[in-house]
Parts: structure tokens; sequence; C-alpha cells
């Protein structure tokens, strides 16, 4: 069938079906151990590249091997060793905040809901979803980032303008299978082909499957 002559659902379904021939086995890019180390990675890539946060987490986690080293360390210092990631003075106050949260309400494990998980300084349904995803298996919900966020409105998924609604309309129109996926394959689609700089959309495979 010729994509003119497709309607929503089977270019949707196009769509689905090249992003996983062509990203079958995409997944998170930042670097950890554990599942603390996992939320702090989270927590520094917000307006970072994944490549800096790995980066800096390389010293980071070699640094700091317990959550106890989090709440010990000075301000100061932490916000030095982060620095790179930018917004390193709030980055580093609800790092340090959540750490304290996670050692005397949740015996020093990362909790495994989306409540308490949002309920942590820095956290919001985008690292929330990250890490019940790839902690502990559980989806909730589609991780917006800038990438999912753009990506959506050039193919026509979503033209909200918040992460929050963009999920929502994500949520209703793919189906549950797809929630965790479908970040890390527009993740890479954005970074191999359709990029935040101005280009010829023409050349991006899945603009024939655009839903509008």
């Amino acid at each position: 069938m010729y994509y003119d002559d497709m309607n929503k659902q089977e270019k949707l379904h196009a769509l689905l079906h090249e992003l996983d021939v062509l990203y079958p086995n995409a997944h998170i890019a930042l670097n950890c151990s554990n599942n603390f180390e996992l939320l702090v990675a989270v927590i520094l890539s917000a307006q970072c590249t994944d490549m800096m946060v790995n980066r800096v987490t390389e010293k980071l986690f070699k640094k700091y091997t317990k959550i106890n080293d989090y709440i010990l360390v000075q301000l100061e210092e932490f916000e030095h060793d982060i620095r790179s990631t930018g917004f390193y003075h709030n980055k580093a106050k609800n790092i340090r905040e959540a750490a304290t949260i996670i050692t005397e309400k949740y015996h020093g494990h990362v909790p495994d809901t989306m409540e308490n998980l949002v309920s942590l300084p820095g956290v919001a349904r985008k690292t929330a979803n990250i890490v019940l995803g790839n902690a502990f298996g559980k989806v909730e919900g589609i991780a917006v980032d800038t990438h999912v966020l753009r990506l959506s409105h050039v193919l026509g998924m979503s033209d909200a303008q918040t992460p929050e609604k963009v999920e929502q309309d994500l949520m209703k129109l793919l189906p549950k299978e797809k929630w965790f996926s479908i970040t890390y394959q527009l993740i890479e689609y954005g970074r191999q082909f359709c990029t935040a700089r101005k280009h010829d959309h023409a050349n991006c495979p899945l603009t024939q499957y655009a839903l509008k």
C-alpha cells in the first residue's frame, strides 16, 4: 500500500514497525551499576547530553560508592563534581536531599512506585518512568525527554507543548507494550536521522508515516 493511501492507524503500525527494524535493541545510554546510581544519572541528564553525564559519572561513581557518601559530602564539593552537567546547584541539592529521604524513609532502597518516586526532589514523571522501567521492569507511562517531545510533533503523534501532556497523548495512542521502548527508539532516531538542527525531513525514513 502506498503511504499516502494509509489511514492513521495503518501509518502508526508502519511507523512502529520501522522503529523496531531500525532499533530493535534500543536501550538507555546512561551508565550505572545500581538503582541509586541510575537515579543520580537521570537527574544529572536534565538539560545535558548522556555523553557528558557518563563522562561525569565515570569519576563520580568511583568517589561516591554508597548513598551515605552523597549525604556526608559538602554541598560545594559535590557541586564541583557535577558542574559539567549544568544546573549543578539545583541538581546537587536535589540529589543530596533524595539520598537523605531514601536512606531515612526507604531504608536505603530507591522506591519502586510512581507516587513515591515523584515525591523525591528533582524527580518528575520522566525520571520516574526511566527508573521504574530500567530498575524494576515496571511500565506506568512514557518517558518524554526533549527528543521524544520534538519527534512527537514531527511525526504527528502529539501537538501538546509540555512533556506531561505529550506523555498522555502517547499513552492513548500507543499500545502499552511500546511504552518502554518508544523512548529509546525515538532518542536513537533523533540522533541518527531527525536531529534538532534544521534539515530536510524528506530524508528522514519515518516522515512518510507521519500521522498528520
